[in-house]
């Protein structure tokens, strides 16, 4: 459960890194990132043997991987234009309804059956979204998009059998050659900040590949070892830190109309969560039964 706890906690903290990373841009800043976590993972998997796993994928599987990198990037990028353009609590609600958004894409694409529990967060979560969306005069698209890439990739990982640090290379590996060619073009244009805001900036920015890859290893070890139910609970840890995060160091704006949006997901996640609990139970049940 270490791993895990503490993969959660540095996601968490994300709000307090990624303004040390301006004045680069947010595509600038996610170009860095796909660019040193591909060199931090694979260099993980060259010095345990791991990448030989990626050695043995087909073409398939590569497709579906380079996939999923899109997504993931889409996540990455949107999730440090949010935190940079001082839209903290809207990340925040993203990561809130995302595990509703995997049930209903998994019920949906997958066919998926919903328990009762499961169906009731799902219907309270898109009444928030209209609630939102009609009273606020827009829909929240940051938590929106933040929920969709997230749980898209998601979906397309249940598509491959691939470790999680595997997986995690080939997606960034994937998309390295655009991320690559787009610094290249920032920094020969002047436009790019990589070598001209001092050493620090330089460390901060190649940093960032150790910010993203740190916790995926850690959720990657600690995972293995915890019942789903468990990552699930666990998983609310971060979107709490950073709601916390937004209230109390950015003092972002709520209007009553916001508070209310966020309390009905709010009241969504307790009904996901619920459920999760009396999963947990039952498992616990069957497995005293069987012994």
């Amino acid at each position: 459960m270490f791993y895990t706890i503490a993969a959660y906690l540095m996601w968490g903290f994300f709000p307090a890194f990624f303004p040390l990373l301006l004045p680069a841009s947010p595509l600038e800043i996610l170009a860095h990132r796909v660019i040193w976590t591909a060199v931090l993972v694979t260099g993980f998997l060259v010095v345990t043997g791991g990448w030989r796993e990626l050695s043995r994928l087909d073409k398939k599987t590569w497709a579906w991987l380079a996939a999923a990198g899109v997504f993931i990037s889409v996540n990455w990028g949107t999730y440090v234009v949010a935190i940079n353009s001082g839209h903290v609590a809207d990340a925040a609600l993203g990561y809130f309804i995302n595990p509703l958004v995997s049930v209903a894409l998994g019920l949906v694409f997958l066919k998926e059956s919903l328990r009762k529990l499961q169906a009731v967060a799902v219907g309270i979560a898109a009444i928030a979204v209209i609630y939102l969306t009609f009273f606020t005069g827009q829909a929240p698209y940051i938590s929106l998009l933040l929920a969709f890439s997230f749980g898209i990739y998601g979906l397309i990982k249940k598509q491959v059998r691939v470790s999680s640090t595997g997986s995690v290379a080939a997606e960034t590996l994937v998309v390295l050659p655009v991320a690559l060619i787009y610094v290249l073009w920032l920094e020969s244009s002047g436009a790019g900040t990589f070598t001209s805001e001092g050493p620090l900036h330089i460390v901060l920015l190649i940093g960032s590949g150790l910010v993203t890859a740190l916790p995926l290893l850690c959720f990657a070890q600690g995972a293995k070892a915890l019942p789903l139910s468990t990552v699930g609970m666990l998983q609310y840890m971060t979107p709490l830190m950073q709601m916390l995060w937004a209230l109390f160091v950015t003092h972002e704006h709520f209007s009553t109309h916001r508070w209310i949006g966020f309390g009905i997901i709010g009241l969504a996640v307790a009904v996901y969560f619920t459920d999760l609990i009396q999963m947990a139970a039952a498992r616990r049940k069957r497995s005293r039964s069987a012994a």
